[in-house]
């Protein structure tokens, strides 16, 4: 299996609140953030979200789509969210939130790796294109959610943790 530990930092000129609750609601990515095709409820979690569960389709700029489902593991308000995905990809997704003066700072923390025989066949040549797909999927995100709130981004930078040489980086 290909292993992905890649990080993206969004900075928003918004409140920290709207912010967190739009991101929280998953249900409403594909309102916002174009990669994002579907989100389902798979299942609910307890009054705090822990266990809730969620079906993603993502399509990014490659010709294929990613599914998989993610358990929610751990929610602190206004601080964390975080779960354990499983299917096409596998492995832990974390967001963390912040505040720096007039900014909502948030940090997205993938370690995953892929579970489809194509894209582990091809990972060696194609682990390039799936990072700058990753990086085009979470602009996007950036993009969208500065939208969303008729705020402005500031920045969106996305690095790439399990590169051997120096982590590469994309800012806007």
């Amino acid at each position: 299996m290909a292993d992905y530990h890649l990080l993206t930092i969004w900075r928003i000129e918004a409140p920290l609140e709207p912010v967190y609750s739009a991101i929280r609601d998953s249900l409403g990515w594909s309102d916002w953030w174009p990669g994002v095709r579907k989100v389902e409820a798979v299942a609910d979690g307890d009054a705090e979200g822990i266990g809730t569960v969620r079906r993603y389709v993502w399509k990014g700029s490659l010709p294929y789509r990613v599914v998989f489902e993610v358990r929610a593991t751990r929610i602190e308000n206004l601080e964390v969210i975080e779960g354990a995905a499983e299917g096409d990809l596998e492995g832990i997704g974390r967001w963390d939130f912040a505040r720096q003066g007039g900014l909502s700072i948030v940090q997205y923390e993938w370690h995953v790796r892929s579970t489809r025989w194509w894209m582990n066949l091809i990972a060696p040549f194609a682990r390039a294109l799936f990072v700058r797909n990753h990086t085009r999927i979470m602009a996007q995100g950036a993009e969208g959610l500065a939208r969303r709130l008729g705020a402005r981004l500031v920045s969106q930078e996305s690095i790439d943790l399990t590169a051997d040489e120096v982590p590469s980086r994309r800012t806007h």
